[in-house]
């Protein structure tokens, strides 16, 4: 989101373009926190008192569907299975008020720079390393649940990959998180500074609120294959890559500006 605001988009793109961006993955993130938070919320009351609470997470607007599977955990500690509803239900969360909303369709995920930006790869989500390595995989077909939902298992495959996480949670101890790229990208072999600002700067303090909430379980089909294991398959180490998107992106905003 930082990146709306470095001079390369500035270039690139139109305010009111950037703009839209901005609140769309902005009202993302808080329906999705808004979402998570009781949930580990009441799991950590639950383990305080021995006994699963998660029937009073409909007072906080969570689907029927995550209750159940909190249920389900408690009983049968299956970790991995609460991590793919996890990401099914967030994935569903977003998707009317979101994906659907006719502002943001219209303006962000049917516009031509969002169809290139599929294209050319830059929807990305990076997990760096203090050593300067980044690890990561990119998504197409984003206004599709089914592939946001592939997408986020992939990222879970690579995060909690047994060789890589541990370098992960180091860089998540050790480093301030700004929401600059500079974060991780001083601790590359060659430093590589993208001039994305700190978030604080580049944008305010958002308040949100809920009008109406409908449980999205309610009335969707809950796929068998949502739980299907989902894996990386190509390279997940991303540096080089990472470079060359950055050089791509300062040509095109040079290109842009002659």
């Amino acid at each position: 989101m930082c990146d709306l605001k470095s001079p390369q988009l500035i270039t690139l793109l139109e305010e009111e373009t950037r703009d839209h961006m901005f609140l769309a993955y902005e009202r993302a993130n808080w329906l999705i926190f808004r979402d998570a938070y009781p949930q580990l919320l009441l799991y950590h009351f639950s383990k305080l008192e021995n006994r699963p609470l998660f029937r009073s997470l409909d007072r906080w607007g969570v689907s029927q569907f995550m209750i159940e599977e909190w249920e389900h955990f408690w009983v049968e500690k299956d970790g991995d299975r609460l991590l793919k509803a996890l990401i099914i239900n967030e994935q569903n969360v977003i998707q009317e008020p979101i994906l659907k909303h006719p502002l943001y369709k219209k303006k962000v995920f049917r516009s031509l720079l969002f169809w290139m930006e599929e294209c050319l790869h830059f929807s990305t989500v990076l997990f760096p390393t203090i050593n300067g390595n980044l690890y990561g995989s990119s998504v197409t077909s984003f206004r599709n649940v089914d592939a946001r939902i592939d997408f986020g298992k992939r990222l879970a495959h690579i995060l909690f990959h047994t060789d890589l996480f541990p370098h992960f949670l180091l860089f998540a101890r050790k480093v301030e998180h700004t929401g600059s790229r500079k974060d991780y990208e001083r601790f590359m072999k060659k430093p590589f500074y993208s001039q994305t600002p700190m978030l604080r700067w580049a944008f305010p303090i958002v308040e949100h609120h809920i009008h109406t909430w409908r449980d999205w379980s309610q009335e969707a089909v809950i796929k068998d294959e949502w739980f299907m294991d989902s894996e990386p398959g190509k390279s997940v180490h991303l540096t080089e890559w990472f470079v060359q998107k950055q050089i791509q992106l300062q040509w095109a905003s040079l290109m842009k500006k002659i």
